[in-house]
């Protein structure tokens, strides 16, 4: 018998027709984009877990420092017996925090659309937490969620930084979705990279060894065996560039040349001109104020904020208003 119990609330090809979505209405938009939730096949995982160990990539590395030093304090705060993770992934940093919340916590909620990544996760942490019940969940978050039946209180947790990947309009949608799930007495754990200064976040998106290159190319290796996609990588140049007004960074694809991209299980045959680019990703970075406004305008409140010394990430403790 499973040591933990899955639940799949994501339809059966419902990923098959986002990607088809996705690309029909980024491509023949202009500017030309795609969401980076195309990047994290098994090639596209691989390449940001290797990300995350560069020594330019800071975010990973920060946040897991504040979990460690910090998540006594998140534990007295909560007094959670559920834990709800979205976007769990490999819940490799989440050990830290399960850890602080046991013995009190009875029941862990990682959420992923990658049923491999939670069935891995899952399995190991019921290995490795004894009498901890796991309830794996397979749902995308950013369509809304129905949570299992647990006790409360409920801390949910959303780390990573993911919160930056969505636009002002979905950042305010999604908060707004958190909120709903929340009780009186349950709280939002949100981890949010912070604005610094634009040589030390472009590098972490732009690394020497070229590895996020790679991981911004794979976009178009998805492309092609989803949907045919002919798109030669060597024809697109990885670009990283700062938005200073949006305070956010922006992943691009740039056109080496004039081509045309076919893709026929669209039927859409997409013209770049030589230098055009393709957004692949957004990464907002924060400010203590906008996080706490962001969060109010959700109907939540900011109680805690935890950084690291450098001030490069924060975690923030949000209670229902």
């Amino acid at each position: 018998m499973s040591p933990y119990l899955l639940t799949r609330t994501l339809p059966e090809g419902a990923t098959a027709a986002d990607l088809r979505a996705d690309v029909l209405n980024g491509l023949t938009r202009t500017p030309k984009e795609l969401p980076p939730k195309w990047f994290y096949d098994a090639r596209g995982s691989e390449l940001f877990e290797e990300i995350t160990r560069l020594p330019e990539y800071y975010p990973t590395r920060t946040e897991r420092d504040i979990l460690v030093a910090r998540a006594p304090e998140i534990a007295a705060a909560t007094r959670a017996l559920t834990l709800v993770e979205l976007g769990s992934g490999s819940s490799e940093k989440t050990r830290h925090l399960l850890r602080a919340l046991r013995p009190r916590l009875a029941d862990y909620v990682p959420v992923d659309v990658s049923e491999s990544a939670l069935t891995g996760a899952a399995s190991a942490l019921a290995r490795e937490l004894p009498g901890l019940r796991v309830h794996a969940l397979v749902a995308d978050f950013t369509r809304g969620l129905a949570l299992p039946g647990t006790p409360g209180p409920r801390l949910v947790a959303f780390l990573g930084g993911t919160l930056g990947n969505l636009l002002p309009g979905e950042r305010a949608v999604f908060l707004r979705s958190v909120r709903a799930l929340l009780e009186p007495g349950d709280a939002l754990l949100l981890g949010t990279d912070l604005v610094k200064d634009e040589a030390t976040l472009v590098a972490a998106y732009d690394d020497a060894a070229g590895v996020t290159a790679e991981f911004n190319k794979n976009v178009l290796a998805v492309l092609a065996r989803e949907l045919g996609a002919d798109a030669d990588p060597d024809d697109f140049d990885h670009v990283a560039v700062w938005d200073r007004e949006r305070e956010w960074m922006e992943m691009r694809l740039r056109a080496r040349r004039g081509l045309t991209v076919k893709i026929p299980e669209l039927d859409l045959a997409v013209p770049f001109a030589a230098g055009e680019e393709l957004r692949t990703e957004v990464s907002a970075k924060f400010r203590q104020e906008g996080v706490a406004r962001e969060l109010e305008a959700a109907g939540m409140e900011l109680s805690r904020w935890w950084t690291d010394e450098r001030g490069w990430f924060a975690l923030s403790l949000a209670t229902v208003v």
